[in-house]
């Protein structure tokens, strides 16, 4: 007996002879129309690194397609590249970009009653967007995400993104030339793909393979790799065996499964965005994962990758190493090993024959690095819906620390103040309006960060902000404050001087004013004047619907509720 599909409803009987016609126009026969149609959602485009050479992977996968007996169709996503945007207003679009990437998948997919899906995404927005849109749409779909660029090199030493920002810091102080600049910014990314270090792409990337929604091994092959293009053309194929299976999304993004992805998540000491992008999924899957569950499930896991930027390896060296399998086998004693992957098969069976090929890279797991993971969720009167820090990337010194709070409302006002010798060693900066609302559009505060450790205050001072930071940041910076200031949040009501502490390992973030004081000060609170002011479109849309950073800031529907997907 034939197999139903969606696609019938517009391929099949008299009726729908004019839609038949029209796919005709396309060079389509009988037989290509009456096949599985598998959408190929890409995400190519010619401006973002990370994403320029994936219609060399649509191919491979489309390939794959036709020879399992499925008739693929292509169409793009949008894209954005943070590392363009950093230190611009620019910065206000990526992870707003994240929803319009779900949304435009939805509209596609639907409208056209595709059978299955093989999404394409590969930087940091891109990733959690196109697996938003495989929960909430739940055809049988696969992510084969564009890999990793190889390092740069200069003078024989390894370099990414991560020290080139930190470079800016160095020209600055005079300890580089312009002329040596320029060489560096030819060498410290040669060629496409996610950047070289454990930011969020990458991090994002090893999550959708713990998550087991893309095949082993896909997380660490380089976008340069030909392992990568034969990993394209099987993923092809199990769309089509995907759909014969039955077997869906939501069969696969369990519960049980996304506790498995923050373990990999916090063992390999990953991006902080991963705590918006991680439960933002989940929630499409109608299912909740908090701040609280990601913590404790840290305290259960053990950082066994010291990958950059808090470590010296990158994710060359861990796919040398025997990549995310390997990394898997290593924690099986914490892991749910019988959730099914978009293999048909689980966990367990993927990595059974899984081994570390370099143990200095992937650490057994009773020889951590660290012996928690590498997240800590910091909770006070600061950010009494908690924050978040990574805080394996932070030098013992800072672990705990007490200092005046020197107060900006802007990245930019304390990029000024930094560069005009305003910060000191043992302050703490706060920025604030930098969130969900706030910003609009929580921009990264990266920029400030690399000068920060480029100046060679690292060590030295503090950052608390109700914006985010890149899965690149190094240091004693706490992010996504909730709630923020535009909220009305504590972080609101901080002045220049407060004492402010910092417990890392108690999981504390306090301004030590009393409470009467502090209660003062929220009630005199009034609401600032929004940033773009008569902003038109969709960050005005975004500023009015998006919730706080604690809850992924994922979108409201217009009753006021968070909405779990459909």
């Amino acid at each position: 007996m034939k197999q139903s599909l969606r696609s019938d409803l517009i391929k099949r009987g008299f009726q729908r002879c004019t839609q038949r016609a029209l796919l005709k126009s396309l060079g389509l026969d009988d037989e290509a129309i009456e096949r599985p149609w598998v959408a190929v959602v890409n995400s190519w485009n010619e401006i973002v690194p990370g994403h320029i050479h994936l219609r060399s992977i649509s191919r491979a996968v489309k390939a794959g397609i036709i020879s399992a007996g499925g008739t693929p169709f292509e169409f793009d996503t949008i894209a954005i590249c943070d590392g363009l945007c950093q230190g611009t207003i620019g910065m206000r679009y990526p992870l707003p970009s994240r929803d319009i990437i779900a949304d435009s998948i939805e509209v596609m997919v639907e409208a056209h009653m595709f059978d299955s899906m093989v999404l394409i995404p590969s930087c940091d927005k891109t990733v959690p967007g196109h697996l938003m849109a495989a929960a909430r749409l739940n055809i049988p779909s696969i992510v084969v995400t564009g890999g990793p660029m190889l390092p740069g090199s200069y003078r024989g030493r390894k370099i990414t993104t991560v020290e080139m920002r930190e470079f800016m810091g160095k020209f600055k102080l005079g300890e580089l030339s312009e002329e040596e600049l320029n060489i560096i910014e030819g060498l410290a990314c040669p060629g496409p793909g996610s950047c070289a270090m454990l930011g969020t792409a990458n991090t994002m990337a090893a999550v959708t393979e713990a998550l087991g929604m893309s095949l082993p091994g896909c997380a660490t092959a380089h976008a340069v790799d030909a392992k990568k293009i034969r990993i394209a053309q099987e993923t092809g194929k199990r769309a089509v065996k995907l759909l014969e299976e039955g077997l869906l999304p939501r069969d696969i993004m369990t519960q049980q499964a996304f506790e498995n992805a923050i373990i990999v998540d916090l063992a390999l000491g990953g991006s902080l965005n991963a705590t918006l992008h991680i439960p933002a999924i989940a929630r499409e899957a109608k299912l909740n994962i908090s701040l609280e569950r990601m913590d404790e499930l840290n305290s259960l896991t053990r950082h066994i990758c010291n990958l950059l930027p808090s470590g010296p390896y990158n994710l060359k060296d861990l796919d040398e190493a025997g990549g995310i399998p390997a990394v898997m086998k290593e924690l099986s004693g914490i892991l749910n090993l019988d959730c099914i992957t978009v293999t048909g098969k689980t966990v367990r069976e993927n990595i059974s024959d899984a081994r570390t090929l370099r143990p200095e890279v992937i650490r057994p797991f009773d020889n951590p690095v660290h012996s928690e993971g590498g997240l800590a969720v910091l909770k006070g009167n600061l950010a009494p819906n908690g924050s978040v820090c990574k805080h394996v990337a932070v030098v013992k010194e800072m672990l705990v620390h007490r200092g005046p709070a020197k107060v900006f409302d802007s990245m930019e006002e304390a990029i000024e103040a930094l560069l005009g010798g305003q910060i000191v060693a043992g302050d703490v900066i706060i920025i604030r309006y930098e969130g969900p609302k706030g910003g609009p559009g929580m921009r990264e505060m990266h920029q400030i960060a690399s000068i920060i450790n480029g100046m060679g205050l690292g060590d030295k001072v503090a950052l608390i902000t109700d914006g985010r930071f890149s899965g690149s940041t190094r240091g004693a910076m706490i992010g996504h404050v909730s709630p923020e200031a535009a909220e009305g949040g504590p972080i609101a009501v901080v002045k220049n001087g407060d004492p402010i502490l910092i417990d890392i390992p108690k999981r504390r973030l306090n301004m030590e004013v009393s409470e009467d004081e502090l209660k003062r000060r929220l009630d005199e609170w009034r609401s600032k004047k929004p940033k773009l002011k008569g902003a038109k479109g969709y960050l005005k849309r975004y500023r009015f619907f998006v919730t706080s950073a604690d809850k992924g800031a994922v979108l409201k529907e217009p009753n006021g509720d968070p909405a779990l997907g459909k």
